[in-house]
């Protein structure tokens, strides 16, 4: 019986809309959203970082459940955007949290399913005894060189699970991944910047692994598409989920309540996870979440995720405690290029 036993996302309030990308750099932004289906972006303040926003996302999750900080035994961040290249970003999130100094930390790395493969990490140490409760964090400030494609959805945010047995608000039933060495996307050490492989990206990189991984998850539990309320795909932007959910016969209707992308845009490790987060805010019990994310380099982790009388509970579960993805999508403040240069480190002032 392992599964959530709380969430709580964290996004920026600062955006920056495709047009204004586009307009500095003579592009048709027309073109750009409407091929993306990405309409704006999260962009961090000048304050923030993975780390920052790991850690709110990690209070809002513990805003909504009363949890025993001795029995917090492991925290992984998944992050391509750590601040430091040595240091652990999950010691600071751990004693920002009030965890006990007595757990297992790690930052992983798997481009933008490191956050999954945390998930996978706690499940583990749960379902063998090893810890109580294991925190699961997917938290980016994704970057995009000035005027690449990537600049358009390269966005900020994070999602926290915290992963255990006890009266869960949601069963995760099974996990499986599908894994291949696919250089689609990759940042070389000291490079501000990541770069990718162009047609790699689609079909070898994200459909075929998403595919992979979801295909063999349907078998091994021997489920269709019509057996889920909901599904959860990794947006890159707004076309290729779509896309995928389409053709491995999902609906729009099942992914609708978790396509986040277009108002937000691209969190890489956060992608997946503040989707499952969208669509546990509007979950009843019974409910059923099919979930894959999707890293480059190349791997996918797919979930079959059964929501339980506990959410539904407010002697266990608080869901209006803690700042639902609609609600922080709400209310923005825009950012001309100049600022978000700023926000960004693009722009930086000599002392």
């Amino acid at each position: 019986m392992v599964g959530i036993l709380t969430y709580g996302v964290y996004i920026p309030r600062y955006r920056i809309q495709v047009k204004e990308i586009a307009r500095v750099w003579g592009a048709n932004a027309e073109e750009i959203s409407g091929g993306l289906g990405v309409f704006e972006k999260s962009v961090p303040d000048l304050d923030e970082d993975t780390a920052t926003i790991a850690v709110e996302a990690a209070r809002y999750a513990l805003a909504r459940r009363e949890v025993d900080p001795e029995a917090i035994g492991a925290v992984y961040v998944g992050s391509e955007s750590h601040p430091y290249a040595v240091k652990p970003t999950a010691c600071t999130v751990g004693e920002a949290i009030g965890a006990t100094p007595h757990m297992t930390a790690a930052d992983f790395e798997f481009a933008c399913k490191a956050g999954t493969a945390g998930i996978q990490t706690c499940m583990g140490l749960v379902q063998s005894g090893i810890v109580p409760t294991g925190f699961a964090i997917g938290s980016d400030v994704a970057q995009g060189a000035p005027g690449d494609a990537l600049e358009y959805t390269a966005a900020a945010g994070g999602a926290a699970f915290l992963i255990g047995n006890e009266d869960p608000i949601a069963v995760i039933h099974r996990t499986c991944s599908f894994t291949t060495d696919t250089p689609d996307f990759w940042r070389r050490e000291g490079q501000d910047y990541p770069r990718h492989g162009g047609r790699f990206t689609g079909d070898p990189g994200y459909f075929r692994h998403v595919q992979g991984a979801a295909k063999l998850l349907l078998s091994q539990m021997g489920t269709s598409p019509e057996d889920y309320t909901y599904a959860v795909f990794h947006q890159p932007n707004a076309k290729f989920p779509r896309r995928v959910a389409q053709l491995l016969g999902f609906t729009d209707a099942q992914i609708r309540p978790g396509l986040v992308v277009p108002r937000l845009g691209n969190t890489y490790s956060g992608s997946s996870m503040i989707a499952l987060a969208a669509t546990l805010d509007v979950a009843a019990a019974g409910d059923r979440i099919f979930v894959t994310s999707f890293g480059s380099g190349a791997g996918s982790d797919s979930f079959d995720i059964q929501v339980t009388d506990a959410i539904e509970s407010p002697d266990l579960f608080r869901r209006a405690a803690a700042p639902t993805v609609e609600e922080l999508l709400k209310d923005p403040v825009y950012l001309d290029y100049a600022q978000y240069a700023k926000h960004k480190g693009k722009i930086v002032m000599q002392q």
